[in-house]
């Protein structure tokens, strides 16, 4: 009986300890507290290609990022150059700016989906190895009463 109790505690505990992680506005959370993106990376790392893809998903936060502070950096430097000197505005540096911030918006569109497949992964994997299935029956027979648990 024992032995019976306690596997029973064993298997509603590794259930209890499966929580779903949500986005909600960039931040993670989960049963609503926030955590941080190190905490969800700790939880992705029971989900191998979940934590990959959300990987992905953060380097391509990375160069995004890096692509549009370079944008903005030419374009400013450009505006700057043309209101204190005499060259011709809009010049070189506005153009390659322009084109960096426009090859960072698509990019960084990417990051949002590739984090979020990741956590939807980790999700969907927390649903298939959960113990839903658990069944406790009575049964009596010849050999006496007892408690029969099927999963």
């Amino acid at each position: 009986m024992k032995k019976i109790l306690f596997l029973l505690v064993i298997l509603c505990s590794t259930y209890s300890f499966s929580q779903e992680i949500e986005i909600r506005g960039g931040r993670y959370f989960v049963n609503d507290s926030q955590i941080s993106s190190r905490d969800v990376r700790e939880k992705l790392a029971a989900n191998p290609q979940a934590l990959a893809t959300f990987k992905k998903g953060k380097s391509k936060e990375s160069t995004g990022t890096l692509l549009l502070g370079l944008g903005v950096a030419f374009t400013v430097g450009d505006l700057v150059k043309g209101l204190v000197s005499d060259e011709k505005y809009p010049g070189a540096g506005t153009f390659i700016g322009a084109g960096l911030i426009g090859v960072s918006i698509p990019v960084l569109i990417g990051k949002n989906k590739k984090m979020r497949q990741g956590i939807q992964m980790y999700n969907d994997g927390l649903k298939t190895t959960g113990f839903n299935d658990l069944k406790l029956n009575l049964v009596v027979n010849q050999n006496g009463g007892g408690i029969q648990l099927k999963f």
